[in-house]
């Protein structure tokens, strides 16, 4: 349903039935993975200005993986990452590797 890039790759789906007996397909929870299972192959300290998916790029080669460094930093808003300056940022394996 997703490709393996997404973070909802693997969720399962379920079924929830109307009254009316119609079936909607949703998404069951995605829980964050441990952080401390993530094989971290750098730390970013955030500078004024910069944005998550600038550095996911440049660490990663990909800006739309940037709930990897969510995922490796306990982080559910991605705005959070960025929102300090000086803050340093856990950055994981390319692929979820570890």
């Amino acid at each position: 349903m997703f490709p393996v890039t997404s973070r909802y790759y693997g969720t399962e789906t379920a079924i929830y039935e109307t009254a009316d007996a119609r079936e909607i397909i949703y998404l069951r929870r995605r829980f964050l993975p441990a952080a401390v299972n993530a094989s971290i192959i750098a730390e970013h300290t955030v500078t004024e200005g910069e944005r998550l998916d600038n550095i996911t790029a440049r660490y990663l080669g990909d800006p739309e993986q940037f709930w990897r460094v969510c995922d490796a930093n306990n982080a559910m808003r991605p705005e959070e990452l960025t929102a300090e300056i000086g803050r340093r940022l856990r950055i994981p394996l390319p692929q979820g590797g570890s």
